[in-house]
């Protein structure tokens, strides 16, 4: 009986055993089928049926608000993009400096912005195709004459948004005159166009088609000064670098050029930038 009861024992141990893998395989491949299934974005986009856009609504001409309503070449732009992909847009408002966390959180799908293609950006994010020329340059007060060239902003205030590129290629370009620049960083770009309408600061840096679509509709308080200082550089739609991104930023990338080939981003171009734009289409290597 001892010897059987033994025998019983070790069979019983080894079904218990067989048993219990064959449970914990299930069990895993139970918790594995969901992260497959969410392992493609674009399916995601397309079984929910809406691309969630991540913006800000303070960047004219290509996201404002007029009378409470989006306005600009954004909301244009991804309307056709949507149509492309067979999914509606929502676009979500935010302060900038919330926009790019807000995407690495997986917060929404996508950022309109846009944003300045740079080095350090593109080995953090995926870029669409460039849909604009984004150099940097500064708006100054209509009637002030002292700041005709770059240059002459040595010893002064200037604003510029924050978290932004354009910030950035401010403080490069002004550590290398001879007079220190006071730069004021700015949540929005309305308040730094605000403060400089009431000359507590005497220049805006942003990129060329803001400041010229803004010194356009307001041209009694505003004006451009040319040539820009920045280097060349181009505005483009980004996701996360990902690998369940990837399919979602290919269809972006293939509707954007697309677009290209057919002149409706050109018109777009016209309509909210003023003039058809030189911009790269696919993949390219930033300047900075």
């Amino acid at each position: 009986m001892q010897l059987d009861s033994c025998v019983d024992t070790k069979v019983f141990s080894k079904t218990f055993k067989s048993l219990s893998i064959a449970a914990m395989l299930a069990a895993f491949s139970v918790g594995v089928m969901p992260l497959a299934a969410h392992a493609d974005q674009l399916a995601d986009v397309k079984k929910a049926g809406e691309l969630v856009v991540g913006t800000e609504m303070q960047f004219a001409p290509f996201d404002f608000l007029d009378a409470g309503k989006q306005k600009g070449l954004n909301a244009e732009l991804f309307e056709a993009l949507g149509k492309e992909l067979g999914v509606k847009i929502k676009f979500l408002d935010l302060p900038w400096p919330s926009v790019l966390p807000g995407l690495e959180a997986k917060k929404f799908d996508v950022v309109a912005g846009p944003i300045i293609v740079t080095k350090a950006r593109k080995e953090r994010y995926h870029f669409v195709s460039p849909i604009a020329e984004a150099t940097v340059a500064l708006m100054v007060g209509a009637k002030d004459d002292s700041i005709k060239k770059p240059e002459d902003i040595a010893g002064k205030t200037v604003g510029a948004g924050k978290g932004s590129a354009q910030l950035e290629e401010l403080k490069t370009f002004a550590a290398t005159l001879p007079e220190k620049v006071t730069i004021r960083e700015y949540v929005d770009n309305n308040q730094a166009y605000a403060d400089l309408a009431a000359k507590r600061i005497v220049a805006v840096a942003n990129s060329l088609p803001n400041i010229s679509y803004v010194a356009a509709q307001k041209a009694n308080l505003y004006k451009v000064v040319q040539p820009p200082f920045g280097k060349k550089s181009y505005f483009a739609y980004l996701g996360r670098k990902d690998a369940d991104a990837d399919s979602l930023i290919a269809a972006l990338d293939a509707a954007v050029n697309k677009m290209h080939a057919d002149g409706r981003l050109a018109a777009l171009q016209k309509k909210w930038l003023g003039a058809e734009m030189d911009v790269p289409k696919g993949d390219f290597e930033p300047t900075w």
